[in-house]
C-alpha cells in the first residue's frame, strides 16, 4: 500500500463522517475503526507511519470540508425559502420528471453565480444554452448535518429552483462548451433510430450512460442480476474505450497520448462528468502519462489520486452513490483479486494450453467480479435493497460480449453519419449480441432465488453474518474456504426460512408501506394477500417498496390488487408492480382511466358492492353510489378478518364517506385508515362515531405541500381516543393479530 492510500482514506473517511454522523461518538468509533483497518492493511510501511498518514488525511479532509461549507453553503444558506427573480441558463437538456420538467442550470443572484436545479410547469422541452427567465422559489438541497446522500450534492448543485408565475424562454446558441450535451443527443438520436425497444434502451445506457429510456422492467432485471453498472458509464466502459483508442494508435505511446488523452476527455463530457468517468478518465490518463515518461504506473496509487482529486474538487462528492460504486469496485479488485486468482489457479491445469488458458479465463473473470462484489456487495444492499444471488454467473455470461457491443454502438454512430443504408446493416448486426444480454437477463432474473432483500431484517443479518465469517476466514490465514462458505449457505438459508415463516405466525397483518406523499396497502388473512393502491412520491421507488416487501416475505404474487381510484398517488406505481409481482384480479373504479395491464390478469370495474370471501377473512369493496367525480370516485374496501376489522375509504371527504354509512352497513372496525392522507374535509366526525375505530393510520408524506394530516384531524382523532399511526413520523406500520 501507498502512503497517498492512507492519505486519501483519512480524507475521504473523515469527509462521510462529518457528512452523515451527528454523533461525535460515533465519529470517534468510526475513526478508530478506519486505523485499525490502516493498521491491518499497513503493508511495506510501519504501524506509526501508517496511522500518523491517516491521521493528516482526516485532519486535511476536515479543514477542507469546512472550508467549502463555509464558502459555498454560507452564500446560499440564506437564499432558503427566499423568491428570487432569475435568469437561469440550461447546462444540457432537460428532462421529464414527476415534478415537471427538470432543467440544470447556472444563473446570477445578488451577482453571484449559482448551479441550480430548476423545476418548471412547461411542456417544451429546453436545450442546452437556452435561457429561461421569471421569478422563482429557492430551496436547499442539502442543510449541513442532513444526510446528503442526494443526487444533486454530489453534482456540485446546492439550490432548487421552482417556477413561480409566468417565465420567459430565449433560445441559445451553439458553443463549445455546450458541444459535449449536443453530441449525446445526437448519438442518442441515432441509437434510437436504427436500434428499437429495449434493445435502444439498453444501447443508450452502455454507450452514453443514459438509464432514462430503461423500462421499469428492464431496469429491474439488471438490478436483480448483479449488472446494473453495465448501464451506467464507469471504468468498465472507459477501458474499453481506452482500449480501442490503443489500438488505433498501434499502442505507440506518443501518440496514445497525443490523441487518447483529448479524446477521453470528450467521452467523459459526453457522458455527463459522472464521479465514476472523472476516476476511471484520471486513472487512464496517468497509465498513459506514466508511459509517455516511462514511469511505473501503480494502480492502488492512482486510485488514491484520483479519488482525492475528485473530493477536493467537491467534497460532496462523497455522498454520490456513482462514485462510492466506483471506487469501492476497483479497490475490491485491487485489494482481492489476485488472491482469489492465485487460489484458484492451485486446482487449474498449468502450461499454456488452449484449455489452461480457458480455465485460468474463467478463473480470472470470477476472481475481478467476485472481488468488485465482495467490496460493492454492502453499498448495493444499502442503497438498492437487493442483495443479488446470481452476480457472479450473469457477470460470467454477459461481461465478455460487452466489449464487442460497445465496438458496434461506436461504428454504429459513425456510419449513421454518412450512410443510413449501412448504419441500418450495423444497427442489425450490433443487435444480436444486445438480444443475448437481455435474454440471460430475463432468463436469470425469473429464477425464484436471484436475489434477497434487505427489507427483510434476517437477510440483514444474514449479510452480517457473511462479513463477520470473511473476517474470520482472513484472520485464519484463509484456511479451509469450504467450511465458511458452507456456513454462508446454511446462514441464507435459515434468513429464508426465518423471513418467510415470520408473517404466517399470525393470522392477519395489516401494513402501511412509508411511500411518501401516496398511499400503499398491504392486506393479509392467513394465504390471502391483497395490495391496496399503489402510488406515491416516486413510481419506481413505490413499485419497489411493495414488490420487495412482498418478495422478501416469500410472496411472488397476490390474489388482488385494488385501486380506490387512478390518481398518480394511488396508482401511479401499479403497472410497474404489476411488472415484479403476479396478481389474479386489479378491481378499479367503474369509471376509471386505462391501465396497462398484463394479459393474464383479470380486471373487474366495481359497478356495485363486491364480496371477496376468503378462508380467513371476507373483503368487501363498496363503489360510489352517486353521481360522483374526482376524489369522490373512490372506492372503499372493508377488510373483515376474524381478529381484525380494517376500513379504507381512499381519498373520499366528508360527503362521500356520510353516504358510504347511509347505504353500506359498516361495522365497528379495529384500524381505519384516515382518508385523503389526513386532509381536514376527510375522516368526519359522523365516520368516527360510526365505526369507533381502535386505531387510525395515516399514510402521508413527510414535509408534503399539502399539511397532511391537518391539524383539525388529528384533533378529532385525539378526542375520539383513537392511537395514530403516522407513515411521515413512524414510517412504515405493520400491525398483526
Amino acid at each position: 500500500m501507498r502512503n497517498l492510500v492512507f492519505f486519501t482514506a483519512g480524507f475521504a473517511s473523515i469527509l462521510g463522517l462529518m457528512l452523515y454522523i451527528d454523533s461525535w461518538l460515533l465519529r470517534g468509533m468510526g475513526l478508530l475503526a478506519l486505523l485499525g483497518l490502516c493498521l491491518a492493511l499497513r503493508g511495506r510501511g510501519t504501524a506509526v507511519q501508517s496511522v500518523l498518514i491517516t491521521l493528516a488525511g482526516c485532519i486535511a479532509g476536515a479543514l477542507w470540508l469546512s472550508g467549502y461549507q463555509a464558502h459555498y453553503l454560507s452564500n446560499v444558506g440564506p437564499l432558503d425559502g427566499t423568491v428570487a427573480h432569475c435568469v437561469i441558463q440550461a447546462e444540457d437538456y432537460s428532462r421529464e420528471t414527476a415534478y415537471g420538467l427538470a432543467l440544470d442550470g447556472t444563473t446570477q443572484i445578488n451577482g453571484k453565480t449559482y448551479r441550480v436545479a430548476a423545476y418548471l410547469d412547461e411542456t417544451k422541452g429546453f436545450s442546452p444554452g437556452d435561457t429561461v427567465e421569471g421569478d422563482f422559489r429557492l430551496s436547499l438541497t442539502t442543510d449541513e448535518g442532513e444526510n446528503p446522500s442526494s443526487y444533486y450534492p454530489g453534482k456540485g448543485i446546492f439550490l432548487r429552483a421552482y417556477q413561480k408565475g409566468e417565465i420567459t424562454r430565449r433560445a441559445g446558441e451553439r458553443t463549445l462548451s455546450n458541444f459535449p450535451a449536443r453530441l449525446r443527443f445526437e448519438i442518442g438520436r441515432r441509437l434510437d433510430r436504427f436500434l428499437s425497444g429495449d434493445c435502444a434502451a439498453f444501447a443508450r445506457a452502455l454507450l452514453l450512460g443514459d438509464t432514462s429510456k430503461l423500462s421499469y422492467a428492464l431496469d429491474t432485471r439488471l438490478k436483480v442480476t448483479g449488472i446494473r453498472h453495465v448501464a451506467a458509464v464507469s471504468g468498465l466502459h472507459i477501458s474499453i474505450f481506452f482500449a480501442i483508442i490503443c489500438s488505433m494508435t498501434f499502442r505507440k505511446r506518443y501518440l496514445t497520448a497525443a490523441f487518447g488523452l483529448p479524446l477521453l476527455v470528450l467521452f467523459a463530457a459526453v457522458a455527463g462528468f459522472t464521479p465514476s468517468v472523472n476516476r476511471a478518465c484520471i486513472m487512464c490518463g496517468l497509465m498513459v502519462l506514466s508511459q509517455f515518461f516511462s514511469r511505473e504506473y501503480d494502480g492502488p496509487t492512482a486510485l488514491a489520486f484520483s479519488a482525492l482529486v475528485l473530493l477536493v474538487q467537491n467534497p460532496y462528492v462523497i455522498s454520490s452513490v456513482s462514485f462510492q460504486l466506483s471506487v469501492a469496485s476497483v479497490a475490491g479488485i485491487f485489494a482481492a483479486a489476485p488472491g482469489i486468482q492465485g487460489y484458484f489457479a492451485r486446482f487449474l491445469p498449468k502450461g499454456k494450453s488452449r484449455k489452461s488458458r480457458f480455465f485460468h479465463g474463467i478463473a480470472s473473470g470470477v476472481s475481478v467480479s467476485l472481488s468488485s462484489q465482495v467490496f460493492t456487495l454492502p453499498l448495493c444492499a444499502y442503497y438498492f435493497g437487493a442483495v443479488s444471488l446470481v452476480g457472479i454467473l450473469t457477470n460470467l455470461l454477459v461481461l465478455w460480449v460487452i466489449g464487442p457491443i460497445f465496438c458496434g454502438l461506436i461504428v454504429l454512430c459513425l456510419c449513421g453519419s454518412f450512410s443510413a443504408w449501412l448504419a441500418g446493416i450495423v444497427g442489425w448486426v450490433v443487435s444480436i449480441p444486445i438480444r443475448y444480454v437481455l435474454l440471460v437477463v430475463r432468463i436469470l432474473a425469473a429464477c425464484p432465488l436471484a436475489a434477497v432483500y434487505t427489507k427483510s431484517p434476517y437477510i440483514v443479518a444474514w449479510l452480517a453474518m457473511v462479513y463477520l465469517l470473511l473476517g474470520l476466514f482472513l484472520l485464519a490465514g484463509r484456511r479451509r474456504p469450504g467450511l465458511y462458505g458452507c456456513c454462508c449457505a446454511l446462514g441464507l438459508c435459515a434468513a429464508l426460512i426465518a423471513a418467510w415463516w415470520e408473517p404466517m405466525t399470525s393470522d392477519m397483518a395489516f401494513t402501511v408501506l412509508d411511500v411518501g406523499q401516496g398511499q400503499c396497502l398491504l392486506l393479509r388473512a392467513g394465504s390471502q394477500v391483497y395490495v391496496v393502491d399503489c402510488g406515491g412520491d416516486s413510481d419506481t421507488k413505490t413499485a419497489d417498496i411493495a414488490a420487495e416487501t412482498l418478495l422478501s416475505q416469500g410472496f411472488s404474487h397476490v390474489d388482488g390488487l385494488i385501486l380506490t381510484h387512478t390518481d398518480r398517488d394511488h396508482a401511479g406505481a401499479a403497472e410497474d408492480f404489476l411488472s415484479r409481482i403476479r396478481s389474479d384480479v386489479v378491481i378499479l373504479p367503474n369509471a376509471a382511466k386505462e391501465l396497462d395491464i398484463p394479459a393474464h390478469t383479470k380486471v373487474v370495474y366495481a359497478s356495485s358492492e363486491l364480496s371477496i370471501a376468503g378462508e380467513k377473512g371476507n373483503l368487501r369493496i363498496f363503489p360510489p353510489v352517486y353521481a360522483a367525480s374526482g376524489n369522490e370516485m373512490s372506492l372503499c374496501v372493508l377488510f373483515d378478518t376474524e381478529k381484525c376489522d380494517i376500513l379504507i375509504t381512499g381519498d373520499r371527504d366528508g360527503f362521500g364517506e356520510r353516504s358510504l354509512l347511509r347505504n353500506a352497513d359498516i361495522p365497528e372496525v379495529d384500524v381505519l385508515v384516515a382518508g385523503h392522507h389526513g386532509a381536514k374535509s376527510s375522516t368526519c366526525q359522523e365516520l368516527l362515531d360510526a365505526v369507533r375505530p381502535e386505531i387510525v393510520c395515516i399514510s402521508a408524506g413527510e414535509g408534503n405541500p399539502y399539511g397532511h394530516p391537518a391539524p383539525e384531524l388529528l384533533e378529532r382523532l385525539a378526542d375520539a381516543r383513537c392511537t395514530v399511526y403516522r407513515t411521515d413520523q413512524n414510517g412504515t406500520i405493520t400491525i398483526r393479530r
